[in-house]
């Protein structure tokens, strides 16, 4: 196995392998062969079950529950043997459907064998395969680390509610904030881009050759063909698409890919804040014994976990927003070029998977350096300008900016001439005593309420 892995080209299948196991059974082509062959048995058994279709016999139940299993216990060593069809064929789809028939004939089903794949073209069985992938990651995998980071943020939220923080907008020194409301602000984010992924269901079609049941309507005509793929297809847990050419327009697909696009920018975006805040020392990282942060300077603790996420969330929506770009094109009724565009579709999500992961383990690594924090809140009394010029507004003194920016913009403030500044206005004495009892860790606005209220 090492030496395997050692000699992977991806990533993904060498160094980052034993990190990406969950995901072997959802996006491998063992997982895309075994999904192609659940979507061919659940259709032969679809089929039989319509008396309309008085040329197909029924299957018993023990029938229907043996076909289930040939997908539900699919084994490497059955994905091996569609391999070995398929180097004959030379065709992925029709080398699982070949597969089905000789199974039949060991289950003493060959009486169906001519009924596998009926009406379908290999489009049929990939779109609704593909669908169901994308359906099963999100609901299971997906979902449980984007719970888990969210977890994560809302704890962190919670727990720096009041720690006070000097913010910085353009780089500069910004009116204060709290850390916890920060890590609130993106907790938010993800939440709406996860809300808005789970509101859309991956959408499937199962209409034949052009997308006009041809086939299906020479056999029969008195059947009503798009309400039965309608159920067919929701039977698995899909939406259903109407209108297609030969293959499935990928509209909805595309746009589960845009979500899953903004997501992974909300995560970086995370994780360059968390980076430049370590950078700066508000965030310090808990050491490891045995690891190294630099191979010549002992002192270094890097970083890395904020660095990966990154970097990997860049290279997820790489191959994400170029699979977009390909699928909802294709030439007339049906090119192949997404085909193998798809085939991408496991390194995309395992890239942003990897790169949650990565950002988790940095999050669990990382406090605050509250002496640096309240040192640079503590030098920074300029940052209450803009509670001055306020007060001024609410007492009518003209040109209350103007007067504020002249006394201090591009000038070090310190809580001398901070006070020496308020004692020489003319304002209300309330206000007055207001401005005086000011500091820059006090002056955080609804920051630890709105922390809290995640």
């Amino acid at each position: 196995m090492l030496k395997d892995n050692l000699r992977s080209i991806s990533p993904l299948d060498g160094r980052y392998s034993k990190k990406l196991q969950i995901l072997e059974d959802r996006f491998s082509e063992f997982a895309l062969i075994k999904y192609r062959l659940q979507v061919e048995v659940e259709w032969l058994i679809f089929l039989s079950s319509k008396k309309e279709l008085n040329f197909i016999k029924p299957l018993s139940k023990k029938s229907i529950v043996n076909l289930k299993l040939l997908y539900e216990k699919f084994s490497l060593k059955d994905a091996k043997d569609v391999k070995k069809i398929e180097s004959v064929t030379n065709h992925d789809v029709k080398a699982v459907e070949l597969f089905l028939i000789k199974k039949l004939n060991s289950l003493k089903l060959n009486n169906y064998k001519e009924f596998v794949h009926l009406f379908c073209t290999s489009e049929d069985i990939n779109n609704l395969a593909y669908n169901l992938m994308v359906k099963d990651y999100l609901s299971i995998e997906f979902k449980q680390i984007t719970t888990d980071l969210k977890k994560d943020l809302k704890s962190l939220a919670k727990k720096w509610a009041k720690l006070s923080m000097l913010s910085h907008t353009h780089g500069q020194s910004a009116s204060p904030t709290t850390l916890g409301k920060e890590f609130a602000n993106f907790y938010a984010r993800l939440e709406y881009h996860f809300d808005l992924l789970n509101s859309i269901k991956p959408s499937g079609k199962i209409n034949g050759a052009v997308g006009n049941y041809n086939a299906h309507q020479l056999v029969s005509e008195k059947l009503n063909w798009p309400d039965l793929s309608k159920r067919f297809v929701k039977s698995l847990g899909l939406e259903w698409t109407k209108y297609s050419t030969q293959i499935e327009p990928k509209d909805v697909f595309s746009s589960i890919i845009s979500h899953l696009e903004n997501l992974n920018n909300v995560l970086i975006d995370l994780s360059q804040d968390n980076w430049i805040y370590i950078s700066k020392g508000y965030l310090k990282q808990r050491t490891k014994k045995n690891e190294v942060g630099s191979s010549t300077m002992p002192h270094k603790v890097n970083p890395i976990d904020f660095e990966n996420a990154e970097g990997n969330f860049k290279l997820a929506n790489s191959f994400l927003v170029s699979i977009k770009e390909k699928i909802q094109i294709s030439r007339l009724q049906r090119d192949l070029s997404d085909s193998t565009t798809l085939r991408n579709l496991g390194s995309a999500f395992s890239y942003s998977y990897l790169a949650i992961n990565s950002l988790r383990s940095g999050l669990s690594k990382v406090e605050p350096n509250k002496e640096i924090i309240s040192n640079d809140l503590n030098n920074s009394w300029e940052v209450l300008t803009e509670a001055v010029q306020t007060i001024l507004r609410k007492n009518k003194v003209e040109n209350s900016y103007e007067k504020i920016k002249k006394l201090t913009r591009g000038k070090s403030i310190d809580k001398n001439s901070y006070l020496a500044m308020i004692a020489a206005l003319d304002i209300k004495e309330e206000d007055k005593v207001k401005l005086t009892k000011l500091t820059p860790f006090d002056y955080v606005g609804l920051a630890e309420k709105l922390a809290k209220e995640i």
